[in-house]
């Protein structure tokens, strides 16, 4: 299956369900909301994706996907929920697998919206400092807990620091499954103020024009500052894509902002 931007096809009542789920997200945000353009459906496959170190994804001019790590966190993941809700906008999560598994109601919820969930280690490691067979413990952990809380395996990962390595590179591509970098940031786990941010993404997005967008739910200045980030992206003309994979179900209630 080649990547795109399509839904599986829905039987009939069940496409009514989601229009009617659609309709009445739309309604609750507003005809200002954000919204989420399009659903970019990948693949399961051992692809690398975000050009800080691997191939663009298929996105066009001005389209950006957002995307969060360490997370979940009961004081800042529901804040960061919040805000995606109140503008209709769909994100990827990169969990890592302790809070997953501490936070478990919390990391359901996450999905349950209709967000994507990829993982992000078991412990947050630096992996260049740890032998082979520790990687493949950390590994191994975070599946575990991804099938405890959430069922099934993890679609995406992202290497916690974007600390990649050959040998876990191996161990993902043999579960198929998709790497995960980035192509702009705000340091969001700096001090700083929630326009300094908002200035930050205006001036990458413009030098970009696009691209995944890296954040962190575990931040409490990130789930403060994320009503404005929104805003800014929107101010812009910037489109949000929702990732999901082959595998996943269509993600319900979302509103179309065009594309």
């Amino acid at each position: 299956m080649n990547a795109g931007s399509t839904l599986r096809p829905l039987r009939v009542t069940a496409a009514a369900l989601l229009l009617g789920s659609a309709l009445s997200a739309a309604a609750a945000c507003g005809d200002d909301a954000l919204g989420t353009a399009r659903v970019l459906t990948l693949p399961r496959e051992a692809a690398a994706y975000g050009r800080m170190q691997h191939a663009p994804l298929p996105l066009q001019p001005d389209e950006v996907v957002i995307t969060f790590d360490d997370g979940p966190r009961p004081e800042s993941t529901p804040l960061v929920l919040k805000a995606l809700r109140a503008e209709c906008v769909r994100a990827t999560f990169f969990m890592v697998g302790e809070p997953m598994r501490a936070h478990a109601a919390l990391a359901r919820e996450v999905k349950a919206q209709g967000h994507s969930v990829g993982v992000h280690g078991w412990r947050h490691e630096h992996f260049a400092a740890l032998t082979e067979a520790a990687q493949l413990a950390d590994l191994r952990a975070l599946e575990a807990a991804y099938r405890e809380v959430l069922g099934g395996t993890a679609p995406a990962y992202r290497f916690p620091f974007l600390e990649e390595t050959p040998f876990l590179r191996g161990a993902l591509a043999a579960s198929r499954t998709t790497v995960m970098s980035v192509d702009l940031g705000v340091e969001d786990w700096e001090p700083q103020t929630a326009q300094q941010m908002a200035d930050k993404l205006t001036q990458r997005l413009a030098a970009s024009r696009g691209g995944i967008v890296l954040l962190h739910d575990a931040q409490d200045r990130t789930a403060a500052a994320l009503p404005l980030l929104l805003r800014t992206i929107k101010a812009h003309g910037y489109r949000v894509v929702h990732l999901q994979w082959a595998d996943e179900p269509p993600a319900s209630g979302l509103k179309s902002s065009g594309g």
